[in-house]
């Protein structure tokens, strides 16, 4: 039967083979932790410490136990026959229940030993008919409600997990295991399995409002700091810029033409070596006089980093010696063929982080780079068996999802050492708290088609929930557009509309080469693909593409007025219908039109050949930002012509002045 005791504002339990313990974890929050080592571990990860709950209380009632903390209580019940461990939770304001265990009848089935003190682990809760469920990261996928989906757990290019849910009853979930694993929300159970890990660990916190919900998951694992100012503008990059020349003269073309652009991105192998991070004197001979000159035209270089390094690298002796690198289990330093077999960077090591930061300052931060685009981020090992990395934390299998965290951390410490006050980077892949470090997280090398613009809406939002304020895709997507083509130009022009309410507005991707490109530079490592600047998509796209811009920059001060309600928050800039109106049941099942801010209700055009669909206007008066017309709540049919978006403000907001 096991037994139940108190202590403090804590229920521990204990039965053969297994421990547990549930306590208060901050106002409206519990976490929950068992294992079938001998003791519970007080490793928190990458949350936060917990901010006090005073009001918890606890109370002991023979074979079951009660623990209320604000909106949410917990009941263990341990029976009195039949090992039972029945945990269910309850919000305390609707009194309705949020989740309940299943207790399987040989409960040790929920731990499969894999090896030292790590198992594989499962948590399993009766399924609730009706609810709906967000979030969880990215992926290319056609799912903004995540009930009914199965879900891995682990980062790829284009996917980034976070292992946070949002239920419509009124809960959030926090899988707090950084072990690659799945998540099944299934009609007939929930289920969440980390491959390896010490034990079972999870939060769940209520509020009475999706705000209140992200607020509490933003105070568990933090807010995002302000980011520059330039930042919220419009940022110039395609795959890829060869040379230093080629840089400023795609800047100048853009002051020339009186195009506004913020940033302009340097991208992957401008280096001498993978692992060197430095520019190669070839073709980037006086980085220095390079920003110097952007920076008078108002323009912020931005540089790719990868954390890949291979033994030709110059520092490839010292990061090995050193053990600053992750390791294969089997010996082998290869984890990626790119160039060569490739090994990275071990973040999760501070004194990795210390040694690559002092590459990169002395590098490129002492010559003016101050913006950082960290590439690789998951990190892309091939083939993707984590439990073959060792990595300072431990094995990969039951920690590689930390990587992306300690990467960002990496260079936003250096930052602050060095006095830059608001920082942001370019990240692939995200985790719990990420945001604190200032990232921008983007969904990777997806395809130049209206699918991947469609789902690229769902990615996010989803991320948007995640804690990840910051988010965005490449404008036009990254794979196989075809500039020429008609669809293309289409299909540019539409996601241009889109970027422009996205977080972050910028332009990328590998074009296909055109017939009179050549090589600039024959034998370089990595040529540049076709031209991606606004001017390349057509001259009837041209000044409908700088419009897009021109309102970005209008739009400002709006963003500046939602960025700091975000740091004060967690409010996030991409909002799903539901989150600006949670009484509205409709909104929880619209996944392509959303809330840009507070105020702009956005609905792109997702299809080739569209021009016009139906939009969910939410009970008011509406203004449609082109024409001014006015709308009443519900259902309309809102046509779009190539040369138009479909954007509504609540009548009396102050940005409608931008669109005019």
């Amino acid at each position: 039967m096991g037994t139940l005791t108190l202590k403090g504002n804590s229920i521990c339990f204990q039965r053969r083979e297994e421990v547990a313990v549930i306590e208060p974890y901050g106002p409206d929050c519990i976490r929950f932790r068992s294992t079938r080592n001998r003791t519970v571990s007080d490793e928190a990860w990458t949350l936060l410490p917990p901010q006090p709950a005073p009001g918890a209380e606890v109370l002991l009632e023979g074979h079951a136990a009660r623990l209320r903390n604000g909106r949410i209580e917990v009941t263990v019940d341990i029976g009195d026959g039949w090992p039972v461990f029945d945990v269910s939770y309850r919000h305390t304001g609707t009194g309705k229940q949020l989740l309940r265990t299943i207790e399987e009848k040989d409960y040790v089935t929920r731990y499969r030993h894999v090896a030292g003190n790590l198992y594989q682990v499962k948590a399993v809760f009766a399924a609730n008919e009706g609810e709906r469920l967000y979030g969880l990261g990215q992926e290319q996928q056609d799912y903004f409600d995540r009930k009914g989906c199965a879900v891995d757990l682990c980062h790829w290019n284009t996917k980034s997990t976070i292992p946070v849910l949002y239920s419509s009853l009124g809960y959030g979930f926090i899988w707090n295991n950084p072990s690659p694993g799945r998540c099944e929300t299934a009609k007939n159970r929930t289920l969440w399995c980390a491959e390896e890990a010490y034990q079972i660990d999870y939060l769940i916190f209520a509020g009475d409002t999706p705000a209140q919900l992200v607020n509490t998951y933003c105070e568990l694992t933090g807010y995002a700091p302000r980011i520059p100012q330039w930042a919220l503008g419009f940022w110039q990059c395609k795959l890829r810029y060869e040379s230093q020349d080629e840089i400023l003269d795609t800047a100048r073309e853009y002051r020339r033409r009186g195009i506004p652009i913020d940033a302009i991105v340097i991208d992957y192998f401008h280096w001498t070596e993978q692992g060197d991070w430095k520019f190669d004197p070839r073709y980037w001979p006086d980085p220095e006089e390079m920003c110097r000159e952007l920076r008078e035209m108002g323009i912020e270089p931005v540089v790719s980093i990868w954390p890949t390094i291979n033994p030709h690298s110059e520092n490839w002796r010292e990061m090995s010696e050193g053990n600053l690198l992750i390791t294969n289990e089997n010996g082998q330093y290869g984890m990626f063929d790119f160039y060569g077999q490739q090994a990275f960077i071990d973040p999760t090591n501070p004194a990795a982080r210390r040694f690559v930061w002092e590459k990169v300052r002395e590098n490129y931060y002492r010559k003016g780079i101050r913006t950082f685009w960290l590439d690789e981020a998951e990190p892309e090992v091939h083939p993707q068996q984590f439990s073959n990395l060792r990595l300072y934390a431990g094995n990969g299998g039951q920690a590689a999802m930390l990587y992306p965290f300690y990467y960002a951390k990496a260079f936003y410490e250096g930052l602050k050492e060095e006095g830059e006050q608001e920082t942001i980077a370019l990240t692939r892949a995200a985790w719990l708290g990420s945001q604190r470090f200032g990232v921008s997280v983007w969904n990777g090398d997806i395809s130049s088609t209206f699918d991947a613009l469609r789902q690229s809406i769902i990615s996010g939002l989803s991320m948007s929930l995640c804690g990840i304020p910051w988010w965005n895709s490449d404008i036009g997507g990254f794979h196989s557009g075809d500039i020429e083509s008609e669809e293309f130009r289409e299909l540019i022009v539409r996601w241009f509309q889109f970027g422009v309410f996205c977080p972050i507005m910028r332009l990328h991707g590998s074009r296909r080469r055109q017939s009179d490109y050549a090589y600039r530079h024959p034998g370089i490592i990595e040529p540049s693909g076709g031209d991606n600047e606004l001017w390349s998509f057509g001259e009837r796209n041209y000044p409908i593409l700088k419009s897009l811009i021109e309102l970005r920059e209008r739009l400002r001060p709006y963003l500046t007025r939602m960025m700091e309600e975000n740091c004060a928050s967690g409010a996030p800039i991409m909002r799903p219908m539901f989150y600006q109106y949670p009484q509205d049941d409709i909104c929880y099942d619209l996944d392509d039109q959303y809330m840009f801010g507070s105020d702009i209700l956005f609905a792109p055009i997702i299809r080739r050949g569209q021009t016009s669909r139906k939009v969910y206007l939410p009970e008011g008066t509406w203004i449609l930002t082109r024409d001014g017309r006015r709308y009443t709540g519900g259902w309309t049919e809102v046509s779009a012509a190539v040369d138009e978006f479909i954007a509504f403000v609540p009548e009396g907001s102050e940005v409608l002045s931008a669109f005019q």
